[in-house]
């Protein structure tokens, strides 16, 4: 009997179904009342690409994160706000403050380096009113901008280092200029589909005089060309209109990701990370005294992963003083002989670095990887949180 009651059921439930007929399909209106919400808390937004600041009020710092779009603080970091959530991507390289009209913001998406866990842009875009709206202004194949400079005698003339797709050969991939403050672009340093322009620097004297960083790469879903022979550096002495590649003591192997800083005291001086084949033992620091005509290797350091470290920063106030974002952000006193630890005691995984220009023992902004936004007087002594956020910004104090 109690099978017949179990075999029962099922039979009533195929014979209801039935008289029903079949189940409406699935359609918008269907789900039109489900409403997206949020269920958590904040959401880390991952390393931090780059950090610019106001000259008007150093108190003003645009945050730009790998994976978690632009964030803006007022008050040095004690609150942040998102400004570029309705922006195109949610991935930037770098933000730069125009020197002259600070409500002008750049920001350049996509992160610029080459993990094989990486975000990738949707081009350059610009806010005049500081960071309230944005607007894409081109390069939308671009994916990954290493730099933007605005020239400080023209606002409307603007520099762009592309490096263009990680995976695939094409893109807007080199360095760029307008002069008309984005509407056009114009291609100035182009190498070839598969090489873009990762850095590049200014002579302060002389803006027309720039040294640029071509960078081979590419990646696949199992491997990474982390180099090439098109890999080189450039410099130019009128804007760009002619390009000359400075060999004079570089090496000729296939080379990696190199980094650029021309000294803010000694402008003939140039720095540069040139990374190399391990096995060639040519990797280093090298140093030109001759505006580039010239190269010596100091030293064998090299970051320890050069496709997702290696930015350098001159110090605006000593000669020969040059930060290396790495693992720890490391420091050479004398040009690049010798590089050590900076030893600020704080957490790994370091990308950019941002002087206050006004006081030599005033804040450097560092950026390290999702930790919150730290204040320390004088480096490398007490560190103190001042804001722990989705961002992860890090203010100091340091020696003079």
């Amino acid at each position: 009997m109690k099978h017949i009651l179990f075999l029962a059921i099922p039979l009533a439930v195929l014979t209801l179904l039935a008289q029903q007929g079949p189940a409406p399909p699935l359609t918008a209106g269907s789900v039109s009342d489900l409403a997206m919400r949020n269920i958590t808390g904040t959401f880390t937004s991952g390393r931090i690409a780059d950090v610019a600041v106001d000259p008007r009020n150093r108190s003003v710092w645009y945050v730009a994160t790998a994976s978690g779009g632009l964030w803006k603080t007022t008050n040095r970091g004690l609150r942040f706000q998102p400004v570029f959530d309705a922006g195109g991507s949610y991935s930037l390289g770098c933000v730069t403050v125009d020197p002259k009209n600070p409500d002008t913001v750049w920001l350049g998406t996509g992160e610029n380096q080459a993990q094989r866990a990486i975000g990738y842009g949707d081009g350059v875009y610009k806010s005049t009113d500081a960071g309230k709206t944005w607007r894409n202004m081109g390069l939308a194949n671009s994916e990954h901008i290493g730099k933007i400079w605005v020239d400080p005698r023209n606002a409307n003339v603007v520099w762009v280092a592309a490096q263009g797709p990680l995976f695939s050969p094409g893109g807007d991939r080199g360095l760029f200029k307008t002069t008309d403050g984005g509407q056009t672009w114009m291609a100035m340093l182009t190498v070839s589909e598969n090489t873009g322009v990762t850095d590049f620097d200014v002579d302060p004297r002389n803006p027309d005089i720039m040294y640029a960083a071509a960078y081979q790469r590419r990646r696949t879903t199992s491997i990474v060309i982390a180099g090439g022979p098109e890999s080189a550096l450039y410099k130019t002495a009128d804007a760009g209109a002619h390009w000359t590649k400075l060999t004079e003591g570089i090496p000729t192997v296939d080379k990696g990701r190199i980094a650029l800083a021309v000294s803010p005291q000694k402008p003939d001086v140039v720095y540069a990370t040139i990374t190399t084949n391990s096995a060639n033992k040519l990797s280093g620091w090298y140093r030109s005294e001759d505006a580039g005509g010239h190269w010596v290797k100091l030293s064998d350091f090299i970051v320890q992963d050069p496709e997702y470290y290696g930015e350098i920063f001159a110090d605006p106030f000593k000669f020969d003083r040059v930060y290396a974002m790495d693992m720890a952000v490391r420091v050479t006193e004398d040009g690049g002989k010798t590089v050590t630890p900076a030893g600020w005691g704080v957490h790994a995984d370091n990308h950019s670095l941002t002087f206050d220009p006004t006081d030599r023992t005033s804040t450097i902004f560092r950026s390290p990887s999702s930790t919150g936004c730290r204040w320390t007087m004088p480096c490398p002594s007490t560190t103190s949180t001042v804001g722990r956020r989705t961002t992860a910004a890090r203010a100091f104090r340091r020696a003079p």
